[in-house]
């Protein structure tokens, strides 16, 4: 299987091309810095993701978009995410977003959502606008088989790998502790089942996991 992944010298992306790489994956990191990708095993094409187009993706089987930016920007979210869709309506590629939590409802009668409820941080408020926004446009689109992974609402940078995590759709999950928990290693682990599963496709999906 070929897989891109945009936004690999990332936080969340290394751990998602790490593990993409341990399990067999065809990988090629789409990065703005080649430099910055220490993996050797990787293929890497260096582009920012303002400028990908369809010949740049179509050659996947899954593209990846891990795409980060500084806290209090909105509008990046919203036009990578378009150049995205662009890029991949009408091809065979499936695109998995790693999104945010902010456009999960808090209860299964869909009623309220994070937003709704104050569950957005203050500093996370303007990229959660952004996410929740091209989570919109993916559901507008006919011809592209997309995936928008959610964390939960405490994503750990810090956290451990676990391997002890569930899968949801678009209402937030809570761990035994009660809490609204993943870290980036079990998100990683969850992401990549997705991209070989292909088990929700044109939905949303969430993950959460234990500390332990």
């Amino acid at each position: 299987m070929k897989v891109g992944i945009i936004g690999a010298t990332g936080k969340a992306g290394r751990l998602i091309t790490e593990e993409a790489v341990n399990r067999g994956l065809d990988v090629t990191a789409i990065v703005r810095d080649t430099s910055k990708v220490l993996n050797k095993n990787v293929k890497v094409i260096e582009k920012d993701i303002f400028d990908i187009t369809t010949a740049d993706l179509s050659v996947f089987d899954v593209v990846v978009n891990a795409f980060g930016t500084p806290i209090g920007q909105t509008q990046p979210h919203i036009d990578a995410g378009r150049v995205l869709i662009r890029a991949l309506s009408g091809t065979d590629t499936r695109l998995i977003v790693l999104g945010g939590a902010g456009s999960l409802y808090m209860d299964e009668g869909r009623t309220k959502n994070s937003f709704d409820v104050g569950r957005v941080p203050d500093f996370a408020y303007e990229i959660a606008v952004g996410q929740a926004k091209n989570l919109e446009d993916l559901q507008a689109t006919t011809d592209l088989n997309w995936t928008f992974v959610s964390p939960s609402a405490f994503f750990d940078a810090d956290g451990p790998r676990t391997g002890n995590y569930r899968i949801g759709g678009d209402v937030m999950l809570f761990n035994t502790d009660g809490e609204s928990y993943v870290s980036y290693p079990d998100m990683a682990l969850a992401l990549l089942d997705e991209v070989e599963r292909g088990d929700h496709p044109k939905q949303q999906m969430t993950v959460v996991s234990e500390k332990r």
